[in-house]
């Protein structure tokens, strides 16, 4: 393929070997690439330094442990991390809600189903007591069969757009819009809360640390990474990024 880092090159036969390990990868071929090119970037800036190692994941990983520093998070960044993400430390939060899911299919042309949801919405809004009559009616999803109802449901049980607006809704609102999900169209109400408690700094301090130091981490090593290939000279391939699995 003539690709080569520093005039060095990657075979074939090293991509082939590559492969597998890319497979869930959109594009596995240059998914492989990208992965050997960054390999060899690294490998030669560790045996220009003279790092020590077994193997090649040895020294690469004395490269990081020399060359990409971050400092602890200190206290005050931890404490504002932690004021800023209060609902990741709620505990025993519940939400008891209802809904009326339209799926969307091929055969069922997005306008048209958006108009009905929007006609099914305006009437539960003049009269919601239909709520239960209209999912067992028109509801696409199994809780259709019970009148639209989930249950209870705790933070992170649904999609990540159904999930934050069931936690924003008081108890008994019908949300006045239609939702959009992968799954379709959905008219929501949300019928009783149950408050949870939040977490204690003191129990979560060295989490939101550990959270703190892995961000600082990646983002010096992206810093790290955007150098090195920046100096290479790699012939046959542009990067378009320095992600890697050999780095996460």
């Amino acid at each position: 393929m003539g690709i080569a880092v520093n005039g060095i090159d990657i075979s074939d036969r090293e991509i082939e070997a590559e492969l597998p390990h890319h497979q869930g990868a959109a594009n596995p071929l240059k998914s492989s690439v990208h992965e050997l090119v960054l390999r060899s970037v690294l490998l030669q800036e560790a045996q220009r330094l003279g790092l020590p190692g077994e193997d090649e994941d040895d020294r690469i990983e004395a490269l990081f442990d020399q060359e990409v520093k971050v400092p602890e998070a200190d206290e005050e960044a931890c404490l504002r991390y932690y004021e800023a993400q209060r609902q990741r430390f709620m505990r025993g939060e519940l939400v008891e809600a209802r809904h009326i899911m339209f799926q969307v299919a091929p055969n069922a042309p997005l306008e048209l189903l958006r108009d009905t949801a929007g006609a099914i919405l305006e009437e539960l809004k003049e009269r919601p007591e239909r709520f239960a009559e209209l999912a067992t009616q028109y509801s696409n999803c199994p809780s259709g069969a019970i009148g639209g109802s989930l249950g209870q449901l705790g933070r992170g049980q649904t999609v990540p757009e159904f999930d934050s607006l069931l936690f924003r809704l008081a108890p008994g609102e019908l949300h006045g819009r239609l939702l959009e999900t992968r799954f379709g169209l959905h008219i929501v109400q949300v019928m009783r809360r149950i408050d949870g408690y939040l977490l204690p700094y003191e129990t979560v301090r060295a989490q939101i640390a550990d959270e703190l130091s892995r961000q600082s981490w990646q983002r010096a090593l992206h810093q790290y990474l955007q150098i090195l290939v920046g100096k290479a000279q790699i012939e046959g391939i542009t990067l378009e990024g320095v992600a890697s699995p050999l780095v996460q």
